[in-house]
């Protein structure tokens, strides 16, 4: 007696790889891209509300599928501000110093 497979290996692997085609798609990240794709045509084409919130809705599909990388950035926001304001700060210095050197200049040249 000969024992026949009644099923085919190969079209069983072929009907598999499109199954888990399909469930790894993520449809989220295609619904982010194709709102802020819609939403900067909208812009482009003048429609600036509709523009807008498609794409601050493209913005939030995109955030809620990056949650960690979001998570990471806020976490460093405070070292990023903290840099800012020393920037600031010795821009502030350095305004202060040339308008100190700009009062003795003028009182120099008015006398």
């Amino acid at each position: 007696m000969v024992v026949v497979p009644l099923t085919q290996p190969e079209k069983e692997a072929k009907m598999q790889r499109c199954v888990d085609g399909v469930a790894g798609t993520n449809w989220v990240r295609i619904a982010a891209g194709a709102g802020l794709l819609a939403g900067g045509l909208l812009l482009l084409t003048g429609r600036r509300k509709a523009g807008l919130v498609t794409a601050a809705g493209g913005t939030a599909l995109a955030l809620l599928d990056q949650q960690e990388m979001v998570k990471a950035w806020w976490d460093a926001m405070p070292g990023y501000i903290d840099r800012v304001q020393g920037v600031l700060g010795k821009v502030e210095d350095t305004v202060a110093e040339l308008e100190h050197q700009r009062a003795r200049l003028d009182d120099v040249l008015s006398r």
